[in-house]
This record gives C-alpha cells, structure tokens and sequence, in this order.
C-alpha cells in the first residue's frame, strides 16, 4: 500500500507539472526592426492583444545597420522597415519572402500612386509605410535669408550652427546635388568632388546626428539642419519660428516600406503585422505620432486639416516628380564606404 501510495503520489505530481508547463507555454512573437521613434507603440501594443502575438521590438538608425545585423545572422526578423534602395537590394540578394496578399486585405488602402515603384516593380515583397522627401530645416530668427539652395549649408556665417546626418546616403546625396550630380553616380571623380565639398563643410558642422536632430532643431541649438520631411513637420509643430525648404537643385525622394525577411520564423503573423498598419485607424494613429506621410489613403481621409494641408508633408504636384529616389549602389558600396570613411576620418 506503501509502495502504491508513493506511485499514486508521484503520478499527481507529474500531472501538475505537465499542466503548469502547459499554462506557461510561450505566446507566438514576432520580431521586429524598424526605425527610430517610428511608430506609436499603442498600435503595436493593441495587436498583441487582438492577436495574442508578442512584439519584440528593436530599431535601428540607417539602412547600412539594419542590413549590416541583418545578415549578421545573429537574430531572425519577421519584419523590417528599409528604404527604397535597400528593399531593391534585398531583392536582389533574394533575402526576401513574397508577400501572400491574402493575409494583408488592407492593402486596398495603399494609394496607388505609391504602388509599382522602381524598387519593387511587380509589388511582390514590400508594402509601403510611409514617405518624403529631404530638405533644410532652418530658425527663422537665426537665418534671414532666402533658403533655397544647398549652398546655405556651406555658409561661413554659419560655422557651428549646422546639424547634418551621419549618414552615408543622404549627406553624399547633398554634396552631389550641390554638385549638380545624380544621387545614385557611380563616377568616382564625382564622388571626390562630393567627398572635399563634404570636408570643406566639416567646420561648419556642429554635429553628424540621426533621429535626434528635430529635437534639437526644436530648442535652437543650431540654425540649419538636414533633415526629412517628416522630422521637419513635427519639429514645425513644436517651434513656429522653424520653416522647411527644398533646395532647387534638386533633393532626395523617399519611401520606407514593410518587408519580410528571408528566415521569418513567423511570416503569416508577420503578414497579419503589416495588415495590422494598414489597418487606415492604425495608420492614422502612426501618421500622427511620427509625424511622416503616409501612403495610405484611407488614413489620410482621416488626417486632421491641418496635417492633411500641410506642404511639407504633403506637397502639391506630382509625387514622382519632387526628387530623385536612391537607387541601390551595392556594386560600388566599397567605394561609397572609403569616400564616407574619409569624410567621417578628416579633420575639422
């Protein structure tokens, strides 16, 4: 009796356990890696509740590192928010699932103007999320002059007042335009040229900053900075004496997108993610938080007037004809990385 007593014991016990471990059973996730201060996070927040899908979620501060952990092979994202030129990399190097569109009925919403881009032509792997455009955003008090060319940001009147991007792309882009150059050359004289014009301005320069510039902008500690559209918008919001301008050399036009990495462990909940954001309440949610344009039509019904009329997120004309999209440049990024090292390395 004993002896059955201690087998009825340890079989009680078993039980129990079996149903402790049964009741912690970890909830499905999904990673994701995104941008900087890039979404509100009561959207994603509202997602794990409807779905029961836990969020991890990191960002990161340019498409050369997000791409840079990504094949890294270090973590398995299901969702990634890259640019233009990277997503057409992406594709290229086949580190990409097609979309099963299925599962994101809430494309419908997607404008069509922002469907069939050059960097996803058949609209197979990526789902717009937001876009812009990159300009100057200056004080109004400390700058009393017209702004409209990219000559301003060499100005020696403006030593130590001048905030520019520490990233490759976009401060090249700058030079290069300048320069009356494409943002996507391949030439590498041209690129010389952009790189002294870029060591040139280094005086003038107080910081090379990412996401934290229209911060920055916002309690006047510098008269000029570049930026993106979105940034400026915000930053104008905080502080009425900034104003945002389009140099007429041209400038950057540019789209962020969602896409699922090669690898997911989760692809339909990361599908049921991306139609989560274009949900048009969501993307309402996030257009007003982040302060960038969004793609989606039926959020922009949605947008108060004062957004939905504001140039510099939404200007008038036609969309494709506001700048040049980057292009990917893989086949001369070792170039590209030695002319921004040198401009990064070179002394004030």
């Amino acid at each position: 009796m004993k002896r059955y007593a201690k087998v009825v014991f340890l079989l009680a016990a078993l039980a129990i356990i079996f149903s402790l471990s049964g009741c912690g059973e970890a909830k499905p996730t999904i990673k994701v890696f995104n941008w900087g201060d890039y979404i509100d996070e009561s959207v994603y927040e509202a997602f794990e509740k409807e779905y029961g899908i836990k969020v991890i979620y990191e960002d990161f501060t340019s498409n050369e590192d997000m791409y840079a952990k990504l094949v890294s092979g270090g973590v398995d994202y299901d969702v990634l928010f890259p640019s233009d030129y990277m997503i057409e990399r992406l594709i290229k190097e086949d580190r990409l699932e097609k979309l099963n569109f299925d599962n994101i009925p809430n494309y419908k919403y997607i404008d069509e103007r922002f469907k069939d881009l050059p960097y996803d032509p058949e609209n197979e792997y990526s789902v717009p999320y937001f876009w812009g455009t990159l300009g100057i955003l200056y004080n109004t008090k400390m700058v009393d002059e017209p702004v409209d060319s990219w000559d301003i940001l060499w100005d020696q009147k403006y030593k130590k007042e001048i905030f520019m991007y520490a990233s490759q792309r976009d401060s090249l882009g700058v030079a290069l335009k300048k320069l009356g150059y494409s943002l996507n050359t391949r030439n590498e004289a041209e690129l010389e040229e952009a790189k002294q014009l870029l060591i040139e301005q280094k005086p003038l320069v107080l910081a090379y900053m990412g996401d934290d510039i229209k911060d920055k902008m916002i309690g006047e500690e510098a008269a000029l900075a570049l930026v993106y559209s979105g940034d400026a918008v915000y930053a104008t919001w905080e502080n009425e004496d900034l104003a945002y301008a389009i140099p007429k050399e041209g400038t950057n036009l540019w789209f962020d997108a969602m896409v699922i990495p090669k690898g997911s462990k989760n692809k339909e909940g990361a599908e049921k993610f991306i139609n989560w954001l274009c949900d048009p309440e969501n993307a309402l949610a996030n257009a007003e938080y982040v302060g960038y344009s969004t793609p989606n039509k039926g959020a922009f019904d949605l947008l108060d007037d004062k957004l939905k009329n504001d140039k510099t997120a939404y200007p008038d004309g036609d969309i494709m004809e506001m700048g040049e999209l980057f292009v990917d440049i893989s086949d001369v990024i070792g170039l590209y990385n030695r002319i921004w090292d040198e401009v990064m390395t070179a002394r004030d």
